[in-house]
């Protein structure tokens, strides 16, 4: 093989492990499983058999607020914006505080809090929000969903940070990071990828026994049903464990699904992210559900919309894609989404639901 030849396959190969190194170096690679970071900055009570639980679930959106069309928003990345201004950050802050206080949930799921990201200035969302509410939740977990030190998307060329959080008024014993199913892509786009996970926080109950109290956020991946079917059997197989053990569970999120009934309803536009059979199904075919299968698709399922899209044609909220679920052992007393006041906070509603703990462990 001639000199110059042997010397252009060396560097060649010294450029591809170089640019792995740097993908590697660049990017997340978290554990299949592994502790949630978990902080509980004062002493907080155990819950109590047969109380009741106040929990809510919102998609918080960054902080970003609704007057933007972001580009991952409509079809074909056609949206014009790439970032919030920091007095749109500023003001969803203090709007979020200000639902929290009035409606005092035991237990806030939220998705979508930024964490190191340029878009949002490198704030840490969560401990602007714990700073705020720190009297209320002593208690708080979180996990990393997407993470990377530099994304080379032209609409991003920075860093990204979004996780899930939990705040509780409740003492949280230990929680855990679990790693869903990645999604399809090519191996060095999957890097960059969002990592989806589940939450879970467990709760001790005095004289024994403990909640557990599941976070998660989905994609909708109309064109990956598998690995849309492999998180949501996952799901399923966690919720299953719980229950053959006789632990009680609610699971909460941004499902990213629609409930039977409401996809005819989109416009040709919005359909796009969706399908017509929801994969839910495995779901809430065996557990219970807020809202059920009948008040969402049902003639009263306006209260039940929780998400108003970032779409110049869309003017209120027009779907569900936000659910609890809960073991059969807890009894459900009241629910519903808060949508009268919370419309400029966010692209997603809370979604807010109370229960009665089983009185005996």
């Amino acid at each position: 093989m001639p000199r110059v030849l042997r010397f252009a396959l060396l560097s060649l190969s010294v450029l591809v492990v170089g640019l792995v190194a740097l993908i590697f170096a660049l990017t997340w690679h978290p554990a299949a499983r592994e502790p949630a970071p978990l902080a509980c900055l004062a002493e907080a009570p155990q819950l109590q058999p047969g109380q009741a639980l106040k929990v809510m679930t919102w998609n918080l959106q960054y902080l970003a607020g609704k007057r933007y069309v972001f580009y991952y928003d409509l079809p074909d990345d056609e949206g014009r914006d790439e970032r919030p201004t920091p007095e749109d950050l500023a003001y969803s802050l203090d709007e979020v505080v200000r639902v929290i206080r009035e409606e005092q949930p035991d237990i806030v799921n939220l998705q979508e809090l930024h964490e190191g990201a340029r878009a949002t200035d490198y704030q840490d969302q969560l401990a602007l929000l714990h700073e705020r509410l720190a009297d209320l939740y002593p208690c708080a977990s979180q996990a990393f969903y997407w993470k990377a030190a530099f994304v080379p998307h032209p609409h991003i060329l920075g860093s990204v940070g979004m996780k899930l959080a939990t705040l509780s008024r409740f003492r949280i014993e230990s929680a855990e990071r679990l790693q869903l199913p990645l999604e399809e892509n090519d191996p060095v786009s999957r890097q960059f990828d969002k990592k989806r996970a589940l939450l879970v926080s467990y709760l001790p109950i005095r004289g024994g026994g403990r909640l557990a109290a599941i976070n998660t956020h989905l994609d909708a991946l109309p064109e990956d049903q598998e690995t849309l079917k492999r998180q949501l059997a996952m799901t399923r197989g966690l919720l299953d464990q719980l229950q053959s053990t006789g632990l009680p569970w609610i699971l909460t999120g941004d499902f990213n699904q629609l409930p039977p009934g409401q996809y005819e309803r989109l416009s040709e536009a919005q359909r796009r992210r969706y399908t017509r059979d929801s994969e839910l199904r495995a779901l809430w075919d065996q557990y219970p559900m807020i809202p059920s299968v009948e008040e969402a698709g049902g003639a009263w399922q306006a209260q039940w919309y929780t998400h108003y899209p970032n779409d110049p044609g869309v003017k209120g909220p027009d779907r569900t894609l936000d659910y609890v679920l809960h073991s059969p052992s807890l009894t459900r007393i009241e629910a519903r989404v808060r949508q009268d006041d919370t419309l400029r906070i966010s692209d997603h509603l809370p979604l807010v639901a109370r229960f009665f703990l089983p009185s005996v462990q």
